[in-house]
């Protein structure tokens, strides 16, 4: 603490540590004498072993897909694939596509943050359970059954500031890892015997920074109005996840990792990346080192390497000007191609009395329904393996007593996951016809 420092009334302060920062939050009750600095921590975490656990998978793209190439024209089993998703065709028993589902919310690209949550950050007071992603819900039931809960793959670069799909129970961002270099290397590289020592000696360092935090935050209470206790409660949430996180690696800083089966890849950009992030998503589930995996398709999208000379956000605005439709698809169809790519990957693999495709539940879409417009309702969405009967495109209405959120697929798979909860975000039940 740091009681006299007259600075302080209009800054925010951190906990810091290992790369994260863990904000304590604007008390207005407090006068700038009662704030004070500290540090904070965040980490990745940790997992065991269980026989053909359920795994998911979900790519987001930021700016959605031009809707008169993805949806197909006629419902069921028996639907043409448009050209965004010929890639797909020759996996069609095993995925369904979906019109008709979204979170109802507005925004643009700012909404689009609320595609695994289904609430947006400055929505999620009195929510439940926040703004939490999907994925990170899972994690949370995973626990250290696995090196790490979960894996966030994206960038950094572009629009508003880089990835934000994923999102944890206090309304904090998942950092991506960016590029295939550094997610090879948390999967296979070990560290040293001295880096390891290194590594628990800052692990036990941090725990000890926690405990003298959470000391100082709590005595901040009794200054505190009503109002200002519900924040700290939210901090104390923050900081306990960290904690978990801080249990789970010194959990795993001593067992080795599985032997790295291809070389160290180069990042290359992720246009070119994007095979090289879905392989190695693919062996991270294969070794168990983890069971959920995202990847973000946002900044740093580099177009020219696919011969389009024109920015990937300007071609989402293409104001109906065919020539930029046309080179948009493109930049579109190489997504499809890809994710066609990763599924047939996944197809391959053997797991249990099946392949690693039944046993994992792969979401691609996107949460922007309309780049052009600015729009996130009827969303681009495609939902492959997990054991669910797949096989047919289906049409909500967008609209009325029967409409369905988007939520209540993530329920869904969410059960399937094996997570028990009567509610994701707005959810109103399961989806039917699952």
């Amino acid at each position: 603490m740091t009681p006299n420092r007259p600075d302080l009334a209009g800054r925010r302060f951190f906990l810091r540590a290992a790369g994260i920062h863990l904000a304590l939050p604007v008390l207005d009750s407090l006068s700038s004498r009662l704030l004070g600095t500290g540090m904070a921590v965040s980490a990745l975490s940790a997992n065991a072993k269980t026989v053909r656990p359920m795994r998911m998978v979900a790519v987001g793209n930021a700016f959605g897909f031009f809707a008169p190439k993805f949806f197909p024209q006629q419902t069921g089993p028996a639907y043409d694939a448009p050209h965004l998703l010929e890639p797909i065709a020759q996996h069609r028993k095993d995925v369904t596509v979906f019109s008709g589902l979204d979170h109802g919310v507005k925004g643009g690209h700012f909404a689009v943050h609320s595609f695994l949550s289904g609430v947006r950050q400055v929505d999620a007071k009195g929510m439940p359970d926040g703004n939490i992603s999907i994925d990170q819900r899972m994690a949370e039931t995973v626990g250290g059954a696995t090196r790490f809960p979960s894996l966030s793959l994206g960038s950094e670069e572009g629009l508003h500031g880089g990835c934000m799909m994923c999102w944890t129970r206090s309304g904090t961002r998942v950092n991506p890892i960016q590029g295939p270099r550094e997610l090879f290397r948390r999967l296979f590289v070990n560290e040293s015997e001295a880096e390891l020592a290194r590594t628990r000696d800052r692990l036990t360092l941090q725990g000890s920074i926690l405990d003298a935090v959470n000391g100082d935050a709590r005595s901040l209470q009794r200054h505190l109005a009503t109002s200002d206790r519900r924040k700290l409660d939210e901090y104390f949430t923050s900081v306990r996840d960290v904690e978990k996180v801080l249990e789970l690696r010194q959990k795993w800083a001593g067992v080795p990792k599985p032997r790295a089966p291809m070389e160290e890849p180069e990042n290359r950009g992720l246009v070119s990346d994007i095979p090289v992030l879905y392989d190695l998503i693919a062996l991270a589930l294969q070794t168990d080192s983890t069971r959920i995996a995202t990847l973000e398709i946002a900044g740093g999208f580099e177009a020219s390497v696919l011969g389009v000379r024109k920015e990937y956000h300007a071609l989402s605005h293409h104001g109906q000007v065919q020539e930029a439709i046309d080179l948009l698809v493109k930049l579109e169809r190489y997504q499809t191609e890809q994710f066609a790519r990763f599924l047939g990957r996944m197809k391959s693999i053997e797991d249990g009395d099946g392949s690693l495709l039944d046993h994992t539940m792969v979401l691609f879409g996107s949460g922007m329904g309309n780049g052009n417009a600015h729009t996130n309702l009827n969303l681009p969405l495609v939902l492959a393996g997990g054991g669910f009967r797949h096989g047919s495109y289906q049409a909500f209405p967008a609209h009325g007593t029967n409409r369905q959120p988007l939520s209540n697929l993530f329920l869904s798979m969410l059960h399937r996951f094996g997570v028990e909860q009567r509610r994701f975000a707005l959810s109103t039940g399961t989806l039917r016809g699952l």
